[in-house]
């Protein structure tokens, strides 16, 4: 049986008019609107189960050698030369399986005076650091109180840990760390492949 048809003889009036189209849309909601061309979009695919991801742990930490002079490599800065001098032993260059970039970092004032400490730093989207033990009298020394990490927040207020981060140890786009060859050549040369140095995104 055939939905009953709505006629569109024309009104005498707009009264007629107006009685027309209430008596039509009724039954125009009732056919779906099977005569327009438009169809709605589907419906999103929705998972039927989500599982979480794994949740990140950190591995033992084992201190490194005393640096030698030998393998000390400085890490240079864009900007004004900064009053401290910073170099990062590549004999204790390495990467963790949980990711951490660990290496052993050596300040220098302008008077000769030396400050060594070991650090990690994550290749997260904003970068992380930490210090786990600090040099005395040509060994290493644990740090007393657990040291949490801490966000590199901007370049302004931490250059050294942000041009690592951005520039040397990891590939930032990928949160992940670069190679320790790579990290070397890096290093050494002081610049950062110019492929990654055109479109930079914002962190």
């Amino acid at each position: 049986m055939r939905p009953p048809r709505c006629r569109l003889s024309l009104p005498r009036s707009i009264a007629g008019l107006l009685l027309l189209a209430i008596a039509c849309t009724p039954l125009a909601l009732a056919q779906g609107y099977r005569d327009t061309p438009f169809k709605p979009d589907p419906e999103p695919v929705r998972p039927k189960t989500t599982k979480p991801g794994r949740k990140w742990h950190e591995a033992e930490v084992s201190l490194p050698a005393w640096p030698r002079d030998g393998d000390l490599v400085q890490v240079k800065l864009d900007g004004p030369a900064p009053r401290l001098t910073n170099y990062i032993d590549t004999r204790s260059l390495s990467t963790g399986r949980d990711g951490v970039v660990r290496y052993t970092l050596v300040t220098k004032s302008p008077s000769g005076a030396r400050n060594v400490s070991f650090e990690g730093l994550r290749c997260t989207p904003r970068g992380r650091w930490k210090t786990y033990a600090f040099g005395m009298n040509g060994h290493f020394e644990p740090t007393t109180v657990a040291d949490e990490w801490q966000e590199i927040r901007d370049q302004d207020a931490d250059p050294l840990h942000y041009e690592l981060w951005r520039n040397y140890l990891c590939l930032y786009r990928n949160f992940t760390a670069r190679p320790k060859r790579e990290q070397v050549r890096l290093l050494k040369s002081g610049r950062m492949p110019q492929v990654e140095n055109e479109g930079f995104l914002t962190n």
